[in-house]
């Protein structure tokens, strides 16, 4: 088992283990479409999101990545949009668990690293929550027309989902 321990601006000395190889063993209800080097390289978060973590994942998850150091950047999504809530309201909202302060996509990053842990089961039926706004974007736009519900499929590509498919 591997430890990693991380010092970032939001955590210092965080240690977890790896449990299971990258990208494998994932719960069965649970099969994101993008990798998180794919997202980032698709352009992810305005760009901000990663920026001071980067000694904690693999380097070539950064190669391509759609990055700003300053500030939140819509046009680095690959959208285009800002389809992103500010980390209060996800905070307000108890969608924050105390070991990923970033939400989600730090978690699905640690998960898809090998990390595996208590808060999983619901990040995992969070995830699964999303497909309703696949079905909406199936449901109102043709396949392909990537201007229809722009926001709404950029939100799915911060989830894994590769909206650019629907």
């Amino acid at each position: 088992m591997k430890k990693v321990t991380v010092n970032d601006i939001m955590q210092q000395g965080y240690t977890y283990e790896l449990t299971e190889p990258m990208g494998k063993n994932f719960d069965e209800r649970f099969r994101p479409e993008l990798t998180p080097k794919e997202m980032l390289e698709l352009g992810v978060f305005g760009g901000k999101y990663m920026t001071d973590c980067q000694d904690e994942f693999p380097k070539d998850w950064f190669d391509n990545a759609k990055l700003c150091h300053e500030f939140h950047d819509a046009k680095l999504n690959c959208f285009g949009v800002n389809a992103s809530q500010s980390l209060q309201v996800w905070r307000e909202k108890g969608w924050i668990h105390d070991d990923d302060p970033r939400g989600w996509f730090q978690w699905y990053c640690r998960y898809y690293m090998g990390r595996r842990h208590e808060d999983d089961e619901r990040q995992i039926k969070r995830w699964i929550n999303m497909r309703r706004h696949i079905a909406q974007i199936k449901n109102a736009c043709m396949q392909g027309d990537f201007d229809c519900h722009r926001k709404q499929r950029q939100a799915v590509l911060h989830w894994a989902y590769d909206s650019r498919k629907i």
